[in-house]
């Protein structure tokens, strides 16, 4: 059974809570004790029935103010799929716990309230989303019990959503009309919208084909750590142990480890004490090399004639995520899977509005701005486009002097 990835996004009292926990409610997810939660912690909607949004809104701080915080992560399955839910925080400034929670999901999903429509929260998180290159969006219009499940309302919403993606990289939307609150268009269809012929949610859930992240990328194996046991029973062992991160490995492959650039061939694979003829992506292995060449912890192994360039100079997007601004006279840290090395801002090309989507010139970044900045680097590092591949071209920024992180960043190109 497969596992679905989705976050929830949207502005502030869209609905997001309600709806996942309308999912967990009403696909029995539920347990007891929850429920005797809820009906303790005496929250509800204005018609008497339970507030489904505490399901999902576990701080304190979200209980007193009915908003989410925290990305919060919910588990739940259907006989169909198993599922991972993160719902995001709609305030703005809040938007950099949005990018954590998109970064490694399959799709997301867009709530809009059918009231007020496309909004600057809407732009920012689908923005983001583009950034993120998630490969499927489903925009759910919610609230539709709020405008008497009107079909101009859902069209002018789907009218609206279409022309902003116009100019971003979303590959494919879908739309859905819902009330997370009545329960319409969740679970089951609803006979309040007879106009919209599509699937409820949960069904378009289930069968949604979402294609693997890096799933026919170029081969990348990141050491995370050099094994050497130098006990009298392995006293020539050898292995580099990682995570195949695109692309397939195999015994016999011929192999180049950069940034050295030394090559080699791959003469054993071994997982769990047992050898492997193949890993495939995903796949955490020990790989052994024929040549006793120098491989250290954040070095990248790579096939032969697919390597990536080993380059100081790279131009990233990047979220802010900050309370204080970019300083452009500091030298920061950036991690590359566990290659840590020093960088330093070049230039900041431009700096996103998330109001009109435009780009403009800039001399900083603030909390939650989004943009395109040039770096360069102490070390080479070995990365990707983050639209070829996301595992190897996504990095953090951080801040050496107290050891927060201070952005995360796509890589864009490498020169």
């Amino acid at each position: 059974m497969d596992i679905l990835k989705f976050i929830t996004a949207g502005s502030v009292d869209d609905g997001k809570s309600t709806l996942i926990g309308r999912l967990l409610y009403d696909t029995n997810s539920v347990l007891d004790d929850q429920l005797e939660a809820i009906q303790r912690a005496n929250r509800k909607n204005n018609d008497g029935t339970l507030d489904l949004a505490i399901l999902t809104d576990g701080l304190k701080a979200e209980r007193e103010q009915g908003i989410t915080i925290d990305v919060a992560y919910k588990y739940f399955q259907t006989a169909a799929r198993k599922f991972i839910i993160a719902d995001a925080p709609g305030h703005i400034q809040y938007t950099r716990n949005m990018v954590t929670g998109a970064s490694n999901a399959d799709l997301a999903i867009i709530l809009v309230d059918a009231r007020k429509g496309v909004v600057e929260q809407t732009r920012r998180h689908s923005f983001i989303v583009s950034l993120l290159a998630l490969p499927h969006v489903l925009v759910c219009v919610n609230k539709m019990d709020m405008v008497d499940y009107d079909e101009a309302v859902f069209n002018k919403v789907k009218a609206d959503y279409e022309k902003l993606t116009e100019n971003l990289n979303i590959r494919h939307v879908d739309y859905i009309p819902v009330s997370a609150l009545k329960g319409d268009n969740i679970v089951s269809s609803s006979a309040n919208m007879p106009w919209y012929d599509g699937k409820p949610l949960l069904e378009f859930l289930e069968t949604v084909e979402v294609q693997p992240a890096a799933s026919t990328s170029q081969a990348r194996f990141p050491v995370q750590w050099v094994i050497r046991p130098q006990t009298d029973e392995l006293h020539d062992y050898r292995g580099y142990a990682g995570r195949v991160i695109g692309g397939s490995f195999q015994v016999g492959d011929r192999v180049r480890v950069l940034p050295s650039g030394f090559s080699t061939s791959i003469n054993r694979i071994e997982f769990s004490s047992k050898d492997l003829q193949l890993a495939e992506n995903g796949a955490s292995v020990v790989i052994h090399l024929a040549d006793d060449i120098d491989v250290s912890r954040g070095d990248i192994i790579v096939k032969q004639d697919e390597e990536p360039d080993a380059s100081q100079e790279f131009e990233a997007n990047i979220c802010w995520m900050d309370t204080k601004p970019l300083d452009t006279n500091q030298i920061y840290l950036l991690q590359h899977h566990s290659k840590v090395t020093k960088v330093k801002v070049r230039d900041i090309l431009y700096r996103v509005n998330m109001q009109t989507l435009e780009k403009s010139a800039s001399d900083t970044f603030g909390l939650n701005d989004i943009g395109r900045i040039q770096f360069k680097s102490a070390d080479p590092l070995a990365v990707d486009p983050y639209v070829d591949n996301k595992a190897n071209g996504g990095a953090i920024l951080i801040d050496a002097r107290n050891n927060l992180t201070v952005a995360a960043l796509m890589v864009t190109q490498a020169f």
